[in-house]
C-alpha cells in the first residue's frame, strides 16, 4: 500500500468519524446511553470503542503499548468524547505527515490487550484502523435507527465525492 492511499483512507476515517459524532449530537443525553443490547451496548459506548481503538493503536504507533483503553463512562456527553478524539487525529494526522514510504512498510512491536506480543508492518496496523472504525460505524447506523434517528451517510464514495467538489472537481 501506497502512503498517500493510507492517508486517504485515515482521512477517510476521520471524516466519517465526525459525522457520527455531529449526528449524535443532535440526540437527547438519554438516546445517547440508551442501552440497545448492542455489542457495545449505547451508542455513546459504540462511538467510544471506536475512539478507544483508534488512541490505542496510535499510542502502540507511537512505541507505547497501554496496558487498557479509558473508560467510556468518563464521557457522557458527546462534547466530552469529540474533544479528545479531535486531539486523536491531530495525532494521527501529524504521525502520517512525517511518515515516509519506507516506514510504512516497517514491522512495528507492540504488546495487545489480550494477546500479549504481537507485530505487524505499520500500513496494516492504519488499515486496521480505518476498516475496524468502518464496521463499527455501521453498528452505530443501526443504533441510530434503534433510536427513530438518522444516521449520516458514511459511505466512503461520498467523502470522495465531497472532497472532489470542495477542490472544485
Amino acid at each position: 500500500m501506497k502512503l498517500d492511499e493510507v492517508r486517504d483512507l485515515l482521512a477517510y476515517t476521520h471524516w466519517a468519524n465526525r459525522r457520527m459524532l455531529d449526528a449524535a449530537a443532535s440526540l437527547s443525553p438519554e438516546q445517547y446511553l440508551k442501552d440497545l443490547g448492542s455489542s457495545f451496548r449505547s451508542l455513546r459506548d459504540t462511538l467510544f470503542h471506536i475512539y478507544g481503538v483508534e488512541w490505542i493503536w496510535l499510542e502502540r504507533l507511537e512505541g507505547r503499548s497501554p496496558k487498557a483503553i479509558p473508560s467510556a463512562t468518563d464521557y457522557s456527553d458527546v462534547p466530552a468524547l469529540r474533544a479528545p478524539w479531535a486531539e486523536v487525529e491531530l495525532r494521527y494526522d501529524n504521525y502520517l505527515a512525517a511518515l515516509s514510504e519506507a516506514e510504512l512498510g516497517a514491522v512495528m512491536p507492540y504488546t495487545t490487550l489480550s494477546y500479549g506480543p504481537a507485530s505487524n508492518p505499520r500500513w496494516e496496523i492504519l488499515v486496521h484502523v480505518a476498516n475496524h472504525g468502518t464496521y463499527h460505524r455501521g453498528q452505530a447506523s443501526t443504533l441510530f435507527r434503534q433510536l427513530g434517528a438518522k444516521g449520516p451517510g458514511t459511505d466512503i464514495i461520498l467523502y470522495f465525492r465531497e472532497r472532489t467538489a470542495a477542490a472544485g472537481g
